[in-house]
């Protein structure tokens, strides 16, 4: 994980940044630090019930860079970012977990499952600290979220169907 100047670079972007998206009435998804090729780039994924347009980034854009200028934090060269997490978007916190509870996820697991299988799809049906467990067709899979690749939220609405 890329530490900038005096700490973890994700928990201070999140700092500076939930105050302008509280105050803009956005909800954060997530804070991502990370390198690609030779560039590093610094995501803000932003969300709303009725979805985030081009003015809602440059919303959160503008204060969100005039404070990392400011505190100068971040040693590395960096594109900063700011958009939507998508339709597939990857579930992580405690909050993601709940606001999607019921519906369709598809997990990739780090390693398959005693069966073999290592990829699916179904409802998430629960999730805490310990386990998340998905119901499919077949079964129902309860894993712990650290053995997942990823869990993403699945836009297909017709789940067994």
């Amino acid at each position: 994980m890329a530490v900038g100047k005096g700490g973890n670079t994700v928990a201070r972007v999140t700092e500076l940044v939930r105050p302008i998206t509280d105050e803009l009435g956005i909800f954060l998804w997530d804070v991502v630090f990370e390198k690609e090729g030779a560039m590093w780039y610094l995501r803000v994924y932003i969300d709303r019930d009725e979805g985030i347009s081009i003015e809602d980034c440059e919303a959160v854009t503008r204060p969100l860079n005039k404070l990392l200028d400011e505190q100068d934090f971040i040693e590395q060269s960096y594109v900063l970012e700011v958009g939507s997490p998508g339709l597939a978007r990857e579930l992580k916190r405690p909050e993601h977990f709940e606001a999607y509870m019921g519906d369709s996820v598809k997990v990739r697991l780090i390693r398959p499952t005693e069966d073999g299988v290592k990829e699916f799809k179904g409802k998430l049906i629960s999730y805490d600290k310990d386990a998340v467990a998905v119901e499919t067709e077949q079964k129902t899979y309860v894993f712990k979220q650290s053995e997942a690749a990823y869990i993403k939220a699945d836009d297909d609405e017709d789940l067994f169907g």
